[in-house]
């Protein structure tokens, strides 16, 4: 059980950490969203954004392995995935890269969802 908990924390992460990607600058955000981001205070506020959501994928890696971390880690990825996708449902139009995000962010609550129980009942001392 331990191992399928750290697999869907590594799953979860991983889907975290990819926009870590735009911090690189405004090519690459970009890229992520499909949209022109070009005023350079929205930049810093997006490549921001970015180092927050490898901060918090960095947290989910770590839980796959400190099982100390996945209360935490937990709390933290399922705050990020629903508060987003609740964003995107209030706003159904949008591009195509943030559909990706949003299929991402689906995959991603779809693991934590799964994994939290897991941990419970192990953190219980259940079977």
């Amino acid at each position: 059980m331990n191992r399928l908990i750290a697999l869907l924390l590594l799953v979860a992460g991983i889907i975290h950490l990819l926009p870590l990607a735009g911090v690189l600058g405004g090519e690459r955000l970009n890229a992520l969203y499909g949209l022109a981001l070009d005023e350079p205070n929205l930049q810093i506020l997006m490549r921001h954004r970015a180092v927050l959501f490898g901060l918090l994928g960095a947290l989910l890696v770590a839980a796959a392995f400190i099982p100390g971390l996945r209360n935490l880690a937990l709390l933290g990825g399922l705050l990020s995935v629903v508060s987003f996708l609740l964003l995107a449902w209030s706003a159904p139009l949008y591009n195509e890269a943030l559909r990706r995000v949003v299929v991402a962010d689906w995959v991603a609550l779809a693991c934590l969802l799964l994994a939290l129980p897991l941990h419970l009942r192990l953190t219980a001392g259940g079977p």
